[in-house]
């Protein structure tokens, strides 16, 4: 029974997660998110600003969590699922490049010249790093291990990085009325070359575990 109503609860919160996420995308889309306030996402959601308040801390990182919803855990599968005898360097940069594709559609209303909104863009990148060292440490063979869990914060800051310097590319026509602002340069290229140093260390910690398997 306490199992059930522990499975409950948490299907209810993140029904209202996706509820104050989906929210706040719809009203930032209307009415612009500099006009949107955290009062006003909560009503739309049927929620009190302080119950808001446990889920999300700002109303740029709500509009966020709208976008870039479950991309964390696609990634974290993408290399789970990596066929067998991939060197697992290249199953996470696979899984990076197919997960951050140069935005389309809403994710391109990110892009914009309101700095909170970019950098909360920038700091959603860190939300990969529990679901990717998870990935990373079944590879390895031990799920608990402190290695994972630095390799994956390594990529989680990686990421972030390429995002940065790509969107530290970009410039704002001054016709967009939506105020969306353009990169320039691949960001398939950026963050492939962020990843690029952190192989070294991904070929070391995949050798010791076979050497740990083996022996």
């Amino acid at each position: 029974m306490t199992t059930r109503r522990t499975g409950l609860r948490e299907q209810k919160k993140q029904a209202t997660r996706v509820a104050l996420r989906e929210a706040a995308l719809r009203l930032a889309l209307e009415h612009g998110p500099e006009n949107v306030r955290v009062d006003d996402i909560a009503d739309a959601a049927g929620v009190s600003p302080r119950t808001y308040n446990n889920y999300f801390s700002s109303r740029e990182q709500a509009i966020v969590a709208a976008i870039t919803a479950e991309r964390e855990a696609r990634v974290a599968d993408a290399v789970t699922a990596a066929p067998p005898g991939t060197p697992l360097a290249e199953a996470l940069a696979d899984a990076i490049l197919a997960g951050y594709t140069e935005p389309a559609g809403t994710e391109r209303f990110l892009i914009t010249a309101t700095p909170p909104l970019r950098e909360a863009f920038l700091d959603a990148a860190t939300e990969m790093e529990h679901p990717l060292a998870e990935a990373i440490g079944r590879r390895l063979g031990d799920p608990a291990t402190l290695t994972a869990q630095v390799l994956a914060a390594a990529v989680a800051a990686a990421v972030r990085i390429a995002l940065h310097q790509w969107l530290g590319t970009a410039t704002a026509p001054s016709t967009a009325p939506d105020r969306l602002v353009v990169p320039s340069g691949s960001l398939n290229d950026l963050l492939r070359a962020a990843l690029a140093p952190l192989a070294a260390a991904l070929d070391v910690a995949e050798e010791r575990s076979r050497q740990r398997q083996a022996g």
